[in-house]
């Protein structure tokens, strides 16, 4: 077994993934709102999300019932109850380099930053 993927370890320990791609805000931005559901019980998490005043926070919330869904779809005799968020990253997407024009005939550029979020459920023992 010391040859699985982190796909094969992950669904061996019963985690369930739900992942949005390419979404417009920085990943540090997005880390600051995933950092609060971390370790949460999933019916926490999302009473929290719906009160944090963040703008990704709906996306964030999103996600998470993606992997709660992924979870009940993959296996009928799951507890939604009992779904804790076990995982939940925020890594960096590609960057949109822009350009501005600054003066004197110049022109400044910029970044517009994507990220890709990444939450994983499981289900707690009894």
């Amino acid at each position: 077994m010391e040859h699985l993927t982190k796909a094969q370890k992950d669904k061996a320990e019963g985690k369930i993934k739900g992942e949005a791609r390419y979404i417009r805000v920085s990943a540090q931005k997005a880390r600051l709102v995933v950092d609060l559901i971390r370790g949460k019980n999933a019916g926490a998490a999302i009473t929290t999300l719906r009160t944090i005043n963040k703008r990704i926070a709906p996306t964030v919330e999103k996600v998470l019932h993606s992997a709660i869904a992924n979870a009940t779809n993959r296996n009928d005799q799951v507890d939604v109850d009992r779904l804790i968020v076990s995982e939940a990253y925020v890594n960096e997407g590609p960057r949109m380099k822009r350009v501005r024009p600054a003066p004197m005939g110049r022109a400044y550029r910029y970044q517009r930053r994507m990220s890709h979020i990444v939450i994983k459920v499981t289900e707690k023992e009894a």
